[in-house]
Parts: structure tokens; sequence; C-alpha cells
């Protein structure tokens, strides 16, 4: 009776996990021409103890590529052909003020040590009240603050009534934190979410809250079962997912992924083991040479920024046998992925790095933010903590927040010299007429032709007819003698061919706006954009 018993039970729990576990639709296609497999998400995904994680859709792309939302960039190879122009990673320059916010309250000065820093948590643009919005640890572990900017450098922590004359939030123990503010919601209550780490004496775990104004919560609408203390979420807006980025308990710092198009209807997990194994740091994460620490996946935070989904991967360098009163030295590193699971980081430097003088607010344990990074102008901008040590109790202690900036698409461009050279997309289509750029190409030059069957050039859209680009700007458009627009293209499969010499190219996209508008996604915002996609 008690083996029969145990069966039963078996078999329950076995119908559970199929049942959690539903996947994505057979043969989803994607925006960008990418089909799913089935299972989705892939329970073997190909990953190798220690190797970078494969990605199917650069070993095979589509056939064809649609580009209708979001400007093109080339991070990859995945809308390349051919080409003799060589590729530049480029990294987040740190802003002169830093940091932006220090711990300078009484608030921010509570238990074991001093912060004013995201540990996740979120910066965002706000365009209902005009205003960039942060939400940040305020004193260590102890409780979640509020600042907000008119211009993103001077920052302001308001009086508010939920601690009375304080700015802080929401009171609790917590580790990390993410704050969404969702410009997709259609309830004005639940306008911003916010996931919080809390619980260690019963097991870390999510609570989710949800907000008209980001500074009155109300009470938790969910938990979830056990997950590793630093677990973030975000949005995949191309799928209409939310992704729990989770952090594994016990063994190497890795992540596990889990996705829900409902929250609170969505199925949760069980058991961590039941979330698929996703990723982790490889033999390319370089070590520090002063530790010889193989390294760790700490977290990654995510967005989708124009047509692709934008990773900060947080990466540990090493726990012990570092300097007395140090944190740990981590470092963001950038990666990309187009379907939303699957990450090419192929460049593998710190994109926002720790500082080596032990005098400074960022001497360890830089961290990405939630919202990765806003649209401002013709810049990026990056918010991220660091801490300096200081704390009398903590060598965690000392947590503030700084900024760092990165020309708008300008994770990577594709370089020429004096010397000619040419980039051949794939096959591509579009329903636009408008092709712009984001060129770099003041001392150069850049022209534009149209190809179709055999790389046939498609008069009038050639290249000697092209109108030559010789300037230096993040959105130009790219026209032709005798021809207002690409609109006869339209809907067919054609290739881009950019010739082009002493410059360096970042994105193209073609649009129905005459303006330039890509109707991608914006990160986390910024001063311009009223809805979630560049309009």
């Amino acid at each position: 009776m008690a083996s029969q018993s145990k069966w039963i039970l078996a078999a329950i729990r076995c119908a559970f996990l199929i049942s959690i576990a539903a996947p994505a639709p057979a043969g989803e296609i994607l925006y960008n021409g990418i089909e799913l497999p089935a299972p989705w998400p892939p329970a073997d995904a190909g990953m190798k103890p220690g190797e970078p994680m494969p990605i199917p859709y650069l070993k095979e792309p589509p056939a064809v590529i649609p580009i209708d939302i979001g400007r093109q960039l080339f991070v990859d190879d995945f809308l390349i052909q051919s080409t003799t122009l060589h590729r530049v990673h480029h990294l987040a320059e740190l802003y002169e003020g830093n940091p932006v916010v220090k711990p300078d309250q009484a608030s921010d000065k509570a238990g074991k040590g001093s912060m004013a820093m995201p540990f996740s948590d979120g910066v965002w643009f706000d365009p209902k009240d005009q205003l960039f919005k942060m939400w940040y640890i305020a004193g260590y572990m102890t409780q979640t603050a509020y600042a907000t900017s008119r211009d993103g450098l001077h920052w302001e922590k308001p009086a508010l009534d939920v601690k009375p004359m304080t700015n802080v939030v929401h009171v609790g123990v917590r580790d990390s934190s993410t704050v969404w503010l969702d410009l997709e919601e259609s309830d004005p209550g639940r306008r911003f979410k916010m996931w919080t780490i809390s619980g260690p004496n019963k097991g870390w775990r999510f609570t989710l809250h949800f907000s008209p104004d980001g500074i009155h919560w109300g009470e938790p609408v969910l938990q979830t079962a056990a997950c590793g203390d630093r677990s973030t979420v975000f949005r995949n807006p191309f799928r209409k997912v939310w992704v729990y980025s989770l952090r594994t308990m016990g063994g190497s710092r890795a992540r596990r992924y889990w996705e829900v198009r409902d929250l609170l209807a969505g199925p949760q997990w069980a058991q961590l083991t039941d979330a698929t194994p996703w990723l982790g740091s490889d033999r390319l994460d370089p070590k520090r040479e002063d530790l010889q620490v193989t390294p760790q996946l700490y977290n990654l935070d995510a967005v989708g920024y124009e047509s692709v989904m934008l990773g900060l991967f947080s990466i540990w360098h090493g726990d012990k046998n570092i300097p007395p009163g140090r944190p740990k030295p981590n470092s963001i590193c950038v990666g990309y992925s187009r379907d939303g699971f699957h990450w090419d980081r192929p460049d593998r430097r710190p994109f926002i790095g720790v500082s080596e003088s032990s005098s400074d607010w960022n001497w360890g344990n830089v961290q990405s933010v939630g919202g990765c990074c806003l649209v401002v102008g013709d810049k990026l901008w990056f918010y991220f903590s660091g801490r300096s040590g200081m704390g009398p109790k903590n060598r965690d202690a000392g947590g503030a927040t700084g900024l760092a900036f990165l020309r708008r698409d300008g994770f990577a461009s594709m370089e020429a010299g004096a010397e000619e050279g040419s980039l051949t997309t794939r096959p591509i289509k579009f329903s636009g007429g408008h092709l712009f750029v984001n060129l770099a190409a003041a001392s150069g030059e850049l022209r534009v032709e149209a190809l179709g069957q055999n790389d046939t050039p498609i008069a009038p859209f050639t290249a000697e007819n092209c109108r030559p680009l010789r300037l230096d700007k993040t959105l130009v458009a790219v026209k032709w003698n005798g021809e207002s627009d690409l609109a006869k293209l339209a809907g067919q499969a054609v290739k881009f061919r950019f010739h082009m010499k002493s410059g360096a190219l970042y994105s193209f996209w073609v649009t129905s706006d005459m303006n330039g508008a890509s109707h991608g996604y914006r990160a986390a915002g910024g001063p311009g954009f009223t809805g979630n996609q560049n309009q």
C-alpha cells in the first residue's frame, strides 16, 4: 500500500510539472523571422560546462529576415552575408560627476552599512511626469527608497508619506529587487511592478507588488517558491512574456529560466530545479590577474532595445583572497539575444568595470540596474551601482550609484579605413520606404545600394546614384537621385550593400516615418518618448 501511495504521489508530481511547463506553441515565428524550436524553452540548449552558449539562429539564420521593428544593430553576424569591414566593440564611458546618488540621508545609513544604490531595482524615465525615477536599497538590505530627477544627473530624495519624512517606499529585509514601469499595462493600479527577494529565514523568494505611482505599493499579490538571492525579472516585449532570471542555489553561480505571459495566472515553479537550466560563465570570461579565480555569472538584467534583447551580465571575479575590506570585484559585461533565450557575448571585456583605487566609490561589486539603460538624445545612459567597502562593519557597505554613457546603438560598429570596404546584408524585407543609418564618417563616405536576384543592383537604388553621406550623426536618411523613397521595394526580399571608407556604421533601418522613427523598443525610456516603442 505504501509503495502504491508513493507511485500515486510520483504520478501527481509528474503531471504537475508537465502542467506548469507548458511550452510556447511549436513553430512560433518571431518578429525577425526566427522560428522557435519545440518544446520551448529548450530543455537542452546544447550547453557544455565551461563552453560558450551555442546560438542556433546565427548558425542557421532565416532565409529572409523581416526588419520592421527597430534599428538593426551589427552586434553579431545575423544580418551580414559578407563583408570586408571589421567589427569594433565599444565600452561605456563613465560620467565625470560620479556618483550621482550617494548615501547621504539617515535612511540610507540603516542596517549594517550605508547604501544608496540599485541592486537591480530600476531607473526609468516616466513620460507621465516627465521625470527620471530611481528605486534603490537604502541602508544595507533594510528597505527600498525612491529618488527623482529632471535631468538624470541631479537627483532629489523627496519626503514621502510611506515612512514619514523620508523617501522610503517599502520596508523589509531584502536582497535583490526589480522595479518595472510597464507602459503596456491597461490597469493604472498596476503601472509599476516590483519583485522583491525577501524572506531569508524561510528561503529567499520573490514577492510581487503593484503600484499606480511607484511610491505606494499594495500588499503582495504573489509569492513564489524558493530561488537564489540575486534573482531578477525582465520583460521580453517582442514575445510579450515576463522572464524570471533565477540564480541557482548551491555550487557555482549560474541562472535558470522561467517565463510567463500572465504574472498572476501564469504557472510557477514548485522547486527551483523545475526551471530550465540556462546561463553561466564560460572559458571566454577572463580571470583577474590578481585573483586567478574562475569567474561566475552573478546576475543577468535584460531589456528590449530597438531590435534585440540587451543583456547586462554581472560577472563575479572572486570573493576570497582579495584585499581586506574590498567588496567583490564584480564587473558588468554586455550580451545580446534575438530570441530572448540564447545569448551571444562577443566582447568579454568589462563594459562597466570596477575602479582599481581603494579610495574610489566603485572599488568593488559593480552591478547593473533594472531597465538596463535609457535613451537620452544621441546617447544611451547606463546607471549602475558600486561599493567602496568603507563600512566599519561590512565590506559591502558604502554603496552608491553611478552613470555611464554610450553612443546610441553604439555597442558595435562595422568600420572601414581609407580603402573602401563593403558590407552586404542577408535577404531582408520591410514594409516602410525610408532608409536611415547611424553613421560616423565625417572624414569619409557612405553609399548604399539595393540588390535583387543574383545580387544585381536595382535601379535607381544603385551605389552610383546614391547621394554620398559624409557626416557623423546617429540618425540620417539615405537618398538616391530621382527617387524619394524605397516604397516600390516594400514586401520584396532584397539586400543592402553598404560601401564605405574612413567611417563607422552602427545601424540601419527602414521605416514608414519620414523623420526616422524606428518603431523599436527603447529600453527604460527617455525624454521625448511616450510609449514602449520608439515612435
